[in-house]
């Protein structure tokens, strides 16, 4: 067992990372070492990025204890690139943890800054200035890219600087260089954000924390009445939004509600939070109060201005949408679904559930059912299992006629009337080329039951006698 993290004590009497536990405690007994726990760190990063969202949504995870906020155009808002990071580290600090930062044009020279010196914020004219004495590990170059520039007398960042660029190409590739390029600004590196980026965005920051459901709930609206004249101006409806709650101890929530068609009457999209916080009432945890309340538009989509005619026209679409909203807020969206057809042939394979939401909005784009492209045919049973099942015993008419009576989940049944068969035969582009045919058969028993089942083959054919499977009931 080796250390892998230490506090401050721990370096000041000496102890320094991979050494070894046993060793530890001879220098210092009283050490107390705790075991590490890599998911736990990572969701506890995770967290610290999910509380940085409050200065900029472009914040992305770096190794195991670092994050990149791209904060271009977000400094402003609080009073300058000083002062957003003063309030940062400040935070920070306040929460029992130990950070450093730095503000620069290039995330690999901010990287360097911070790891290996003091927070501070380097201006673009002192770039090289900065990164000069910094020792080369401060490139991320690996351990044996680290180790080969040591030998060779090369341990700062200025030696890389002031060395040719051919021959340190030769010797260690191209990374070498590009490192180097990105630390000094010269090639541009992007930051990948771990959330997708709102489209619209607008928030409040509160004098005082909020904690009853009904001031989150009035804020929602107004902030929804705040986000709609931008819709308006890019013609769009919002499809998906997202409602984030920072708690003043740093918790944030994030509640993400969805519309099947798109919306932007602050009222419908307050009612979809509504129903959201009913469903998750009891795990929000308000605590002492959210600080800062934020609506974002995820999705967006065209948004098509309706009148209706004097005798209602076009209610019942939008009362439709309306409902599926709300019941899949509160429920889900995979709560409400409706079938799109395949093609295929097979029953079991000629559709798939989607949920309601796609239909609805599909319908708004096509103006027709949303219904796919697929060979249903014939009369289906009302309720089709997802997968056949076997009949225990049949007796039928051979080779190929109707069953005149079966044992199904252990229940015999004689069959009265029967229409049939129709033939399907295997998809061979799928199945084996030997796969028997199906022969269906609509039956109905002595006691009005009626089902739909078939044959597997026929009466003849194999060394044994084909299989029934039970496929759906109409009743």
């Amino acid at each position: 067992m080796r250390l892998t993290a230490l506090n401050e004590r721990a370096e000041m009497i000496g102890l320094k990372p991979g050494q070894g536990v046993a060793e530890a405690r001879a220098v210092c007994p009283t050490l107390d070492v705790v075991e590490e726990e890599p998911s736990a760190d990572r969701k506890l990063l995770e967290a610290i990025a999910d509380w940085c969202d409050r200065y900029t949504p472009l914040v992305a995870i770096d190794g195991k204890d670092g994050l990149f906020l791209d904060i271009t155009g977000c400094a402003h808002l609080f009073g300058g690139e000083e002062a957003l990071l003063e309030d940062i580290l400040i935070r920070i600090s306040r929460l029992g943890l130990d950070v450093r930062g730095a503000i620069s044009s290039a995330p690999g020279l901010s990287w360097a800054v911070a790891r290996f010196e003091e927070s501070r914020i380097v201006p673009p004219e002192a770039m090289e200035e900065a990164l000069a004495p910094l020792p080369a590990a401060s490139l991320r170059l690996g351990e044996e890219t680290i180790a080969a520039l040591q030998k060779l007398g090369l341990k700062q960042v200025g030696d890389l600087l002031a060395a040719p660029r051919a021959p340190l190409a030769r010797r260690f590739g191209a990374s070498l260089l590009l490192r180097l390029d990105q630390a000094v600004g010269l090639v541009e590196e992007p930051i990948s954000p771990r959330r997708p980026v709102a489209q619209l965005s607008v928030e409040r920051r509160l004098a005082e924390p909020v904690q009853a459901e009904a001031d989150i709930l009035q804020l929602a609206r107004q902030l929804a009445e705040t986000l709609k004249p931008g819709l308006e101006a890019r013609g769009v409806g919002g499809r998906s939004f997202e409602l984030l709650l920072f708690r003043v101890d740093g918790a944030v929530f994030r509640i993400a509600a969805g519309a099947s068609q798109p919306l932007r009457e602050p009222s419908r999209i307050a009612g979809l939070f509504t129903e959201r916080f009913t469903a998750i009432h009891d795990d929000l945890d308000v605590g002492y109060g959210f600080e800062i309340v934020r609506l974002n538009v995820l999705q967006h989509a065209p948004f098509e201005a309706m009148q209706g005619d004097f005798v209602g026209e076009g209610r019942q679409g939008t009362s439709l949408a309306a409902f599926a909203d709300r019941v899949a807020a509160r429920l889900g969206p995979d709560c409400l679904q409706g079938f799109e057809l395949r093609e295929s042939h097979i029953p079991e394979r000629a559709a798939r559930p989607v949920p309601a939401m796609e239909i609805l909005a599909a319908h708004r784009r096509t103006g027709s059912d949303y219904a796919g492209h697929g060979f249903f045919r014939g009369e289906r049973p009302l309720r089709l299992f997802r997968m056949p099942e076997l009949i225990e015993t049949v007796a039928a008419e051979v080779p190929d006629g109707p069953p005149r009576q079966f044992r199904w989940r252990r229940v015999m049944h004689r069959v009265s009337r029967a229409e049939g068969p129709e033939r399907l035969s295997a998809e061979w582009w799928i199945e084996e080329e030997e796969t028997p045919a199906r022969d269906y058969f609509q039956v109905e028993d002595e006691e009005g039951h009626r089902f739909w089942l078939f044959r597997k083959g026929l009466y003849g054919r194999g060394e044994t006698a084909p299989d029934w499977y039970m496929h759906g009931v109409f009743a």
